[in-house]
């Protein structure tokens, strides 16, 4: 574990205007190329997002859970399916999960009924709106991102809100670089050009240092991502391309994948993964 001091605060708004420039830049190469629409754009592939909340294979997870206790309320902000809510419901009090996926919010209630997880609130809507639906604040001991944030455009309410929720201490999970990544590779082969990348976990401390935190960060080994097959692997690296299965570019895209795919203990995966790490960033929010 590091401990990493506070910077000025001068080049903060300088940071999260960069941070926001390049949330802006990734998503405007993504609608130039974009050949699909969808309202809800995880609700077909939540299930890539579930996971058995009692596994003891995760060491992200595993962090988390060591600094969790029955007394506590934890805030989940962009919970997803429940890969981090449900575990951590079997050993706090209470989780709240914001989640503002139809779709993933059906994941994850379904998991909460085949585990017998019932101290689960989950809240619809996007952060920092859905702030406004927890009732007085702060709300939660601890207030939790996990591989989230990459996208958001205003990080700074962002983070305010995520602090002004929390009594104790703010967690981030997040990689080096982001979980899109997976598919830069294909970008030239597929558009012509790189893909713009998004901001991630060296990006976020340096905000959080211009802001005046002091963080402390336990750093654990990213797996790559596996897939049960071939067709799963295909289905969630061509969203990452935001490409039509069937149109010019899908094939051109399927007909490069099988040279740069391996099979690894059972699973399929990129023969050359994103490399880095994932850091589990801890701070404590500023005081109200």
């Amino acid at each position: 574990m590091t401990t990493m001091p506070p910077r000025g605060p001068a080049s903060a708004d300088r940071l999260e205007s960069a941070w926001a420039e390049r949330v802006r830049e990734n998503r405007e190469q993504a609608e130039k190329y974009r050949e699909t629409q969808a309202p809800d754009f995880y609700a077909p592939v939540s299930s890539l997002f579930v996971a058995d909340p009692r596994r003891t294979d995760e060491p992200a997870l595993s962090v988390l859970l060591a600094s969790a206790n029955d007394e506590q309320v934890w805030l989940d902000i962009g919970a997803g399916a429940g890969r981090y809510a449900l575990p951590l419901a079997l050993v706090v009090r209470e989780v709240i999960a914001v989640e503002p996926s139809a779709g993933m919010r059906g994941a994850l209630r379904t998991g909460m009924g085949e585990h017998g997880i019932s101290n689960v609130r989950v809240v619809a809507g996007s952060w920092p709106e859905a702030a406004e639906r927890l009732g007085d604040l702060p709300a939660a001991d601890v207030s939790m991102i996990a591989h989230v944030g990459y996208d958001i455009e205003a990080i700074g309410p962002f983070l305010d809100a995520m602090e002004q929720a929390t009594r104790d201490r703010c967690v981030a999970v997040l990689t080096d670089r982001s979980p899109a990544s997976v598919a830069d590779p294909f970008w030239p082969l597929v558009h012509g050009e790189e893909r713009v990348p998004l901001p991630a976990l060296p990006d976020l401390l340096e905000v959080l240092r211009t802001r005046g935190r002091e963080t402390e960060v336990v750093r654990v080994e990213r797996p790559p991502r596996t897939f049960d097959s071939v067709p799963a692997l295909t289905a969630f690296v061509r969203r990452q391309l935001f490409i039509a299965e069937g149109g010019e570019k899908d094939l051109h895209f399927r007909a490069v994948l099988p040279d740069r795919i391996v099979n690894r203990d059972g699973g399929w995966t990129l023969a050359d993964p994103p490399a880095g790490s994932i850091g589990i960033v801890t701070w404590s929010p500023a005081p109200a």
